[in-house]
């Protein structure tokens, strides 16, 4: 029987719990808000009051925290997760952040081994378990947690060594932020020469320009509509992504004038 530990019990981590319960497997958290405590043990996974705790016997320890310094709070120090880990176990972590951030856990000294796996896709793809997981990592390790992973996610593609399920993430969210800034404009331009926007991108679906996004921006029913449910989390990660390539020195090019634009920063 697998045991997996769960930090992060929010917007995304409630539907992964979720459908780890739903297949059966025993998930111990840790959570502080006493509605989120509630709402996980609703689900059937049991509380615990430390992180020490949630490490305590788990094979598996997953980390779905907002940004990345938490990602840090929880998993280093004397009585966070790596400390507490059984040899061999495996640490998860979910968070878009620095590429930075996996390597110094797994330098970090503990017992078991980790995984960067970053994810694209929203709740709803969590829930019907089509979540996109880009890890970097030892693909032997990889194998050990596949069966816990793919009750949420499918599919679950290898990218290279840690941090680089950060580094494609960044790039997919810097594009995925510019094309929506880009539908956002087309639509304004569609109104603008005189055509319903609506109609003409549903037109687009089918010629050159279309795009996921498109089809994504289409069911919502409008580019505003994907800001305002997506906005805090593309800004997060666009913040994240302009941080990173500054350290390291590369140019975002136009990719940083439509994603920025879409953020509300320029």
């Amino acid at each position: 029987m697998v045991n997996v530990g769960f930090v992060g019990v929010g917007e995304m981590g409630a539907p992964m719990v979720e459908r780890l319960r739903a297949g059966g497997v025993p998930v111990r958290f840790h959570a502080r808000r006493p509605e989120v405590i509630a709402r996980a043990e609703a689900l059937g996974a049991t509380s615990s009051p430390t992180l020490a705790g949630v490490a305590d016997g788990a094979d598996t320890v997953i980390v779905c925290v907002y940004t990345d310094a938490q990602v840090r709070e929880v998993c280093l120090g004397p009585h966070g997760l790596v400390a507490a880990m059984a040899p061999g176990a495996v640490l998860v972590i979910h968070t878009t952040g620095s590429p930075t951030t996996t390597p110094l856990l797994a330098a970090a000294p503990g017992r078991g081994e980790v995984l960067d796996a970053a994810l694209s896709g929203g709740p709803a793809d969590i829930r019907a378990g089509r979540l996109t997981l880009l890890v970097g990592g030892d693909t032997a390790v990889l194998d050990l947690v596949r069966p816990v992973l793919a009750t949420y996610s499918d599919p679950i593609i290898p990218v290279g060594a840690l941090g680089d399920g950060q580094r494609v993430k960044l790039v997919n969210n810097a594009l995925f932020a510019a094309t929506v800034a880009l539908v956002a404009d087309a639509e304004r331009l569609a109104t603008g020469l005189g055509a319903d926007p609506v109609a003409a991108l549903t037109a687009i679906q089918h010629c050159s320009a279309d795009s996921r996004v498109l089809r994504i921006v289409l069911g919502l029913g409008s580019a505003a509509r994907m800001q305002e449910l997506a906005g805090r989390f593309i800004r997060k990660d666009v913040a994240t992504v302009m941080e990173v390539a500054a350290e390291m020195g590369v140019d975002l090019g136009l990719l940083a004038t439509a994603a920025l634009y879409e953020g509300g920063t320029t």
